[in-house]
């Protein structure tokens, strides 16, 4: 049976038993109040205080947060509201995408999935016990063996952790959990923990960009500044493109490749021996945001390759940076910087690792209520610049494609809400002035009421050269539809 049809399939039979367990519609004018629109990042936000630790996580950048279940009534707590009586919590999300048009080494299909959310959280003896994990029927994967590393098979484990706060000035998290830092908005500097790139060019919900992280975070709280320290005791790589499922440009076939030539990399997995370490001080001064970041480890997506095994490789990385973020002319401005250092090619001769790096971050946002209700426009510059440049030229293997010294990135976000702020239509897109090539993601969304909300969306490539970065993925362009329905 084709993936299409039965992915249509799975949707009518989920939906139709998702259909019976729930109560009649309320009357119209009786269900619950739509939604405020979400403020700009930074702007809402009491400063943070050094003296009162907490054990959350900083907040996600925008598009990547994970809305609260709004608190039900004792009258709704009815047979079916079961999972919420015993503190379980979730959703079931149904997608389907589909290509835009032909690649020979990928399904036209680009998503077929149903995800059944759960989670639960519990308090006892001073310990905080969180698990949040997704059930999931993938029409498209080969394997459904769980594959927590990768996100793949029939399960994937977002959060299994505990926490607590053993003195007034500490606390801390271990196991399993999504960590993010950083100023940017679908762009990252200083933000070294696994990102699922798969995920985000596929049109799962934007939550899933961010991966999860297996590690210790212990946050210290002084008058002087606060201070976050991350242990990853394995190296904790992306959820990157492998060619499963998205075809990509494979430097060593020169040419574009997927399910033909999936080889899969080589990963350092030695405990300890292959951890990863990050930092992050940060304070608040007269209302901007000031933090210093480092990190020890190594790149997160393949950056290097071994010629003798014919797969890529993580060479060692350090990095080294500082964000500010504060509010100006009634907006939210951001800048960030970081320095990549290449351990394994230092002086940029090594033809099979990546150079050092220099990369820049600047960005604005703000409500524009004299143009529209409900309406927030967002921009961003990002610079990368590649460090000892001649040397990487005169390496070069002969028929590689060169990079250039400076690649240069604008993007730009607007949302509008709409329909009493039920109907949120959004764009936003990458553009490379340098590589010639550009990233767009236009979504609707509509929330029916409390519990149902649909969406839809695209995923779309353009580029000159198959070579770049996003115009390496220009027979990848697709659209998806999704349903979901929380509890």
């Amino acid at each position: 049976m084709p993936a299409n049809t039965k992915t249509i399939g799975l949707v009518v039979l989920l939906v139709t038993a998702a259909l019976r367990a729930q109560e009649p519609a309320l009357p119209p004018g009786l269900g619950g109040q739509s939604p405020e629109p979400a403020l700009p990042s930074g702007l809402g936000q009491q400063p943070q205080q050094p003296q009162q630790p907490s054990t959350a996580e900083p907040s996600l950048p925008p598009g990547l947060e994970t809305a609260p279940a709004a608190a039900a009534p004792a009258a709704d707590l009815a047979a079916d509201d079961w999972w919420r009586q015993l503190g379980v919590r979730g959703f079931l999300d149904l997608r389907a995408g589909s290509r835009l048009q032909h690649d020979p080494y990928e399904r036209t299909a680009s998503l077929g999935e149903a995800r059944l959310r759960l989670e639960a959280e519990h308090q006892a003896v001073g310990l905080t016990f969180a698990a949040k994990g997704d059930f999931v029927l993938d029409t498209l994967e080969s394997s459904w063996t769980p594959e927590l590393e990768r996100g793949a098979g029939w399960f994937d484990l977002r959060t299994g952790c505990v926490a607590a706060t053993p003195l007034p000035w500490l606390d801390f998290k271990f196991g399993r959990q999504v960590l993010t830092w950083g100023t940017g908005d679908l762009l990252f500097v200083n933000d070294m923990f696994p990102k699922d790139w798969v995920s985000f060019f596929v049109g799962r919900d934007d939550e899933y960009l961010k991966a999860p992280s297996d590690a210790l975070r212990l946050g210290l709280f002084t008058d002087l500044a606060n201070v976050d320290l991350v242990l990853t005791p394995r190296f904790d790589p992306d959820r990157y493109v492998r060619g499963e499922r998205l075809s990509f440009y494979d430097p060593s076939l020169g040419r574009q490749a997927g399910r033909d030539a999936a080889q899969p990399p080589i990963v350092p997995d030695d405990w300890f021996a292959d951890g990863e370490l990050a930092l992050r001080v940060h304070k608040n001064l007269d209302a901007v945001e000031l933090a210093a970041y480092a990190y020890v480890g190594r790149w997160k997506s393949p950056a290097g390759f071994d010629p003798v095994a014919g797969r890529a490789t993580f060479p060692r990385l350090d990095v080294y940076g500082a964000s500010a973020r504060g509010q100006l002319a009634g907006g939210i401005t951001n800048l960030e910087l970081g320095y990549y250092e290449s351990r394994q090619d230092a002086g940029g001769a090594d033809p099979f690792v990546d150079n050092s790096q220099f990369r820049v971050l600047a960005g604005y946002e703000r409500d524009l209520p004299e143009l529209a209700d409900s309406l927030t426009v967002g921009a961003q510059y990002y610079l990368e610049a590649m460090l000892q440049h001649d040397d990487y030229l005169r390496t070069l293997p002969a028929g590689m494609p060169a990079r250039d010294e400076l690649r240069h990135v604008v993007t730009l976000r607007v949302s509008k809400l709409l329909l009493d702020q039920r109907l949120r239509l959004s764009l936003f897109g990458y553009f490379s002035p340098s590589d010639h090539d550009a990233y767009l993601r236009p979504n609707a969304s509509y929330t029916i009421d409390d519990r149902w909300t649909v969406s839809a969306g695209a995923n779309v490539f353009v580029g000159e050269r198959d070579t770049t970065f996003f115009g390496q993925f220009d027979r990848d362009s697709n659209v998806f539809i999704a349903v979901r329905c929380s509890f």
